[in-house]
């Protein structure tokens, strides 16, 4: 007679909408576990775009359109013509974030601390994600990617730090770990995908589910400027005036840096102690 395998090691079990439980609670308790075995404290997490690529690919992929003639028989540039030459604007958010990180993690490595502080944090694919890991590594730092599993693969970029790079199912899982150890965040141009992280974490904020200061830093305010204009909100009541300092803008890594240095120095640093990683308080209640 065969034996029942135990319940959790039970694959036709563990797979089944019964245990989905199981699953979403794996995903809090092993990105936990390795997090404490690396001694991480607390994130910076960058948002943005992830079809922004580096000035190098960019423009070698400009170079293959010119080379080529890309125009139409009646000397039009073609629009994958205008399309490379556009990638090569957007290049400098690509080298724009990865110089951030590249600073932000050199300071960070510094401080006096048994914990690994404001770890530059993305969602683990290209573009944007992979220049903020990029920059972080090349500083000599860890840096985390927090991957999500999709149908059609982005897969993860090669700077995430080993043993740090996470793949989830559930996209709200891969939220709370965006949030849950981020001091603050930085979001550089994107779509819908970077719109829908801002203002989830904008919303927590507002609403004082997140117990801590948390700095949310637009990048590239020219592009901000145009995409989000929240004064009609404020004129009719549907936000209050103050929440509009809950973003500050940058144009420059530099400028960033000196914000987010400030920041974390006053808030994360000068006020909290060295501690053990505790159970959440995203989701804190009041009375």
């Amino acid at each position: 007679m065969s034996h029942q395998p135990l319940a959790y090691l039970f694959p036709e079990f563990l797979e089944s909408d019964d245990a989905r439980p199981i699953r979403i609670l794996a995903e809090y308790l092993e990105p936990l576990r390795r997090f404490k075995a690396e001694k991480i404290r607390d994130t910076v997490v960058f948002f943005g775009s992830a079809r922004v690529d580096s000035r190098e690919r960019s423009q070698r992929a400009l170079d293959t359109f010119r080379a080529r003639e890309a125009k139409t028989e009646d000397g039009r540039v073609t629009a994958e013509l205008q399309a490379a030459q556009k990638a090569v604007e957007w290049a400098r958010y690509y080298e724009d974030a990865r110089e951030l990180a590249r600073l932000l993690t050199g300071w960070s490595r510094n401080l006096p601390s048994e914990h690994h502080r404001f770890v530059v944090t993305s969602g683990g694919g290209p573009g944007i994600m992979e220049a903020a890991n990029r920059g972080a590594h090349e500083a000599g730092g860890k840096t985390i990617g927090l991957n999500i599993r999709l149908p059609f693969e982005q897969g993860a970029n090669p700077y995430i730090t080993e043993g740090l790079h996470f793949e989830f199912h559930y996209f709200f899982m891969r939220k709370f770990w965006f949030a849950y150890l981020a001091k603050a965040l930085v979001i550089f141009p994107g779509g819908f995908g970077t719109l829908d992280e801002l203002f989830e974490i904008l919303t927590l904020v507002q609403t004082e589910k997140l117990n801590k200061k948390i700095q949310v830093v637009l990048y590239g305010r020219d592009y901000w400027d145009q995409v989000l204009n929240l004064q009609p909100m404020v004129e009719s009541g549907a936000i209050g005036r103050k929440d509009l300092d809950l973003m500050i803008y940058a144009d420059t890594p530099s400028q960033a840096f000196d914000s987010l240095r400030e920041h974390l120095l006053t808030n994360h640093l000068d006020v909290e102690r060295e501690q053990e990683m505790e159970a959440p308080g995203i989701a804190r209640t009041r009375g």
